[in-house]
């Protein structure tokens, strides 16, 4: 049986800097590796000063970094959904659950990855991509929802994914991250939110990604447009790359193949 992961997450970046050393990881074990995202960024920081740009050719270059950091990571497919950059929770929810069911449908994979409920550091697109990722792996496996009015011959049929995973960063990796980088926070309807991190006892799958760091930092490194605020992982020792990019932990959300207490060591446990 030929494995399938898919990671549906909001920006250019986060497969690389969130999900960066397990997409490599599997990639490099031969799984088939693909990725969905919601927008192309086009509200992010352009060039060395990090100031914004014209949001087209924001875009445009951030789309194109997104698919060069990919190759690196060894992913087969990229495809982006085009959503407003900072809007992703005004998506109309059946427009992008039905988006993403048709993927999932389409690639069929056993496993699912993306944010959790708290978008990490309370990122309202995070958590919007959760929800509706959330969402459309129900669907998928629904015989009676349907992608199009009416049926059609190229509407791929029901799939139930096997397991579904959230990010769950532990404390520690939160402060080796933020020490490393910044203090991640956003300001939503003016209230400042900042890193969740999970508790120890709630992860449930660590991956070991720690062959997989090298690959990270060139994948991070294609997004030359975002370097004015990573420019400080550069200075980092192996040391320290290996503490931020050495694992990666989840929570599984559901599995029909896996359960109990003891901690997880593959996103595939159950199905090989």
């Amino acid at each position: 049986m030929r494995l399938k992961l898919l990671a549906v997450l909001a920006h250019p970046d986060d497969e690389s800097l969130g999900f960066g050393g397990t997409l490599a990881r599997y990639a490099a074990e031969s799984v088939e590796t693909y990725l969905v995202t919601a927008t192309r960024g086009e509200r992010g920081r352009f060039g060395s000063l990090g100031r914004c740009g014209d949001p087209v050719e924001v875009g445009r270059v951030r789309e194109a970094e997104l698919r060069a950091a990919a190759a690196v990571l060894g992913l087969r497919e990229v495809v982006v959904l085009s959503y407003p950059d900072g809007g992703v929770d005004k998506v109309e929810p059946a427009i992008a659950i039905r988006d993403i069911v048709s993927h999932i449908r389409r690639i069929r994979p056993h496993v699912v990855l993306t944010f959790g409920p708290e978008g990490a550091y309370g990122h309202p697109d995070h958590i919007a991509i959760s929800q509706f990722t959330t969402a459309a792996t129900v669907c998928a496996a629904d015989a009676e929802y349907r992608l199009y009015d009416g049926l059609q011959e190229d509407s791929p049929p029901p799939h139930r994914v096997a397991k579904l995973h959230y990010l769950a960063w532990r404390n520690n990796k939160w402060e080796a991250y933020q020490a490393a980088f910044r203090k991640l926070t956003s300001m939503v309807d003016g209230v400042q939110r900042q890193a969740t991190p999970w508790p120890d006892w709630a992860v449930t799958t660590e991956i070991d990604t720690s062959a997989s760091w090298p690959i990270v930092w060139k994948a991070v490194c294609c997004h030359q447009t975002q370097m004015s605020i990573y420019e400080r992982l550069e200075e980092l020792t192996d040391e320290q790359q290996r503490a931020l990019w050495g694992s990666q932990e989840f929570y599984r959300v559901y599995s029909s193949v896996s359960g109990g207490r003891k901690l997880e060591i593959d996103l595939f446990e159950g199905l090989r």
